[in-house]
């Protein structure tokens, strides 16, 4: 879809707001493709509406209402996008990797590039933001119904009133109130939601930023090495790891360390770049085909518990890396600088 520019005089910012609109769409769908062409849709719709536009509200919260509603239009399937963990148990290293069974793309969600997402320079707001796009926050809204799922970002993301959300919405607010409790519900009991905010006591994320840059620069090391031993010493013991799409995922370090030595050792001689994704740390990981050449293989979000990682998700296949910016190919001559 070819990318509108707003020029109408109503506002000289609406594209300002453009990865505001793309966050909160990524979040009703929980796919990148999906939350541009909601995004693509909304910027349209403004364009074509913007003598309309009264200024009763701010420009902001008009594109809000109109990207909600646009969002709500296009969920029609009642198929919800997932995770692994979501859909079975942890499983058992197969002796045949062949029979690993894979599920189609639109069963999954898929990650965000953080350059993506709106910039924040309060570090207690940015640790707000990248909590409402991480992985298990995006899967247990999947769990919810449309209706309650643009009711629970609006009131508990956006922290809108009820009143306001009730406008948008077109619902009375003793019905917003009843679909938030409804979703609070469900979401209570979804699984990794309530997990430690990214931010300390003081709002400060400096040091969690460079607790994370230590954190992964011994993943990279390792798996580059594919020290196996070293890679396993940096999980905690009940660590997911995961590939969609492939159904199949495992929980604990004994299982991944199988994992690792068995049918992963195709991920020897890889090459990673460090990269943040659902506002996370992240790596793009290549691997070799020969020739002093390394093509994409699949993007790693890590999640961390204290100085450990505490799930491991690889979005596998070439097509996850154009969102994120990254080389199509890394070769010797790049890689002297890595």
């Amino acid at each position: 879809m070819v990318r509108v520019t707003i020029t109408a005089p109503v506002s000289d910012d609406l594209e300002e707001h453009r990865r505001e609109i793309l966050a909160h769409c990524y979040r009703f769908f929980g796919n990148h493709a999906e939350a541009e062409d909601a995004t693509q849709e909304t910027m349209v719709r403004a364009w074509q509406r913007a003598s309309d536009f009264e200024g009763r509200s701010s420009v902001r919260t008009w594109l809000y209402r109109i990207a909600t509603r646009i969002c709500l239009d296009m969920a029609k399937s009642p198929q919800r996008r997932a995770l692994p963990v979501d859909l079975q148990t942890a499983g058992q290293v197969p002796e045949d990797p062949t029979t690993l069974r894979t599920m189609p793309e639109s069963t999954w969600i898929g990650p965000i590039a953080d350059h993506q997402l709106p910039e924040r320079s309060d570090p207690a707001e940015l640790a707000q933001l990248h909590d409402s796009v991480r992985l298990a926050f995006i899967s247990a809204l999947q769990l919810l119904p449309p209706r309650q799922r643009a009711v629970l970002i609006l009131r508990d993301v956006l922290a809108w009133s009820a009143a306001e959300c009730g406008a948008a919405l077109e619902l009375t607010v003793a019905s917003v109130n009843s679909a938030l409790a409804r979703a609070r519900r469900t979401m209570a009991g979804a699984r990794g939601v309530r997990e430690e905010s990214e931010v300390d006591g003081s709002g400060n994320r400096s040091l969690l930023d460079e607790a994370d840059r230590e954190l992964m620069e011994r993943y990279v090391s390792a798996f580059e090495r594919y020290d196996v031993a070293g890679l396993v010493a940096l999980l905690t013991e009940d660590a997911q790891f995961s590939m969609p799409p492939f159904a199949l995922w495992f929980e604990g370090r004994d299982s991944i360390e199988e994992w690792w030595n068995g049918p992963g050792a195709i991920c020897r001689d890889s090459r990673l770049l460090l990269t943040r994704a659902n506002g996370r740390p992240a790596v793009a990981a290549y691997h070799s085909v020969g020739d002093g050449r390394w093509e994409p293989f699949a993007i790693h979000v890590v999640d961390r518990a204290g100085d450990s990682i505490s799930s491991i998700t690889h979005f596998m296949g070439a097509g996850v890396f154009e969102e994120f910016g990254l080389p199509d190919v890394i070769t010797e001559a790049s890689d002297q600088g890595h």
